[in-house]
């Protein structure tokens, strides 16, 4: 059984900071992609920010400049860093990874059950 569990959302005012956290456990061969996605009351959730094995990533042109993604391979952990937070960046967190399980074949693609971040004015 493969999970991810994030911690890190909470409160914050206009212009402050925080880190999201991401962990991935269970039975794993291998972590491929891993990334944040966010969903506002009423919105489709939305790509924030993903990181390849490698480290190569990709940001959502709405927070980029302000919001850097890393990652731990050897802890299988993935983590959002959000300056200068705005209140429109308000959303349910969610981490995503695409995993190979042990004694599978195929990737699979699993989410996290979601954190909130919640920026004031």
């Amino acid at each position: 059984q493969v999970q991810l569990v994030e911690s890190g959302g909470g409160l914050v005012q206009a212009g402050g900071s925080l880190r999201l956290s991401c962990v991935a456990s269970g039975s794993i061969r291998r972590v491929n992609a891993m990334g944040w996605y966010r969903q506002a009351p009423g919105k489709q959730r939305e790509l924030v920010a993903t990181i390849t094995s490698g480290g190569t990533t990709n940001y959502a042109d709405s927070v980029k400049g302000r919001f850097t993604i890393s990652r731990d391979n050897a802890k299988n952990t993935v983590s959002l860093q959000m300056n200068s937070l705005k209140p429109e960046d308000t959303a349910v967190y969610y981490c995503n990874a695409e995993i190979l399980p042990q004694q599978h074949i195929m990737n699979h693609d699993y989410w996290g059950q979601g954190t909130q971040v919640t920026v004031s004015s």
